[in-house]
């Protein structure tokens, strides 16, 4: 006999916002920071903060994420103030995309 499963929206919602779900968002998040923080580049030896980028990668997590608040998530960032223009680049300097290639090869 074939198995019956009948779904709880209330489950679902608990197993989102479950300690294990979080942990590993948590996990996956650790993992894009390690490569992110590989892809980093550093100044020359002009610059005025060498190593600023790099060292500012930082993981946070909640059980009440997403757009409705209702799942875990972590999420990744570069705490640096110049780091929109590392990813994204300028008009004089090219974009890097640090944390696309990051998530895009080390997020599974």
């Amino acid at each position: 006999m074939a198995a019956r499963f009948k779904m709880s929206r209330k489950g679902v919602g608990q197993l989102l916002r479950s300690e294990m779900i979080r942990a590993d968002m948590v996990r996956r998040a650790h993992e894009i920071e390690a490569l992110a923080v590989t892809l980093s580049p550093v100044g020359r030896s002009g610059d005025p903060h060498p190593g600023q980028y790099k060292s500012s990668w930082g993981v946070t997590s909640t059980k009440r994420g997403g757009r409705r608040r209702d799942r875990a998530t972590a999420t990744v960032r570069n705490g640096a103030y110049y780091a929109r223009w590392v990813e994204y680049g300028t008009e004089r300097v090219p974009a890097h995309h640090i944390a696309l290639r990051a998530a895009t090869a080390g997020g599974g």
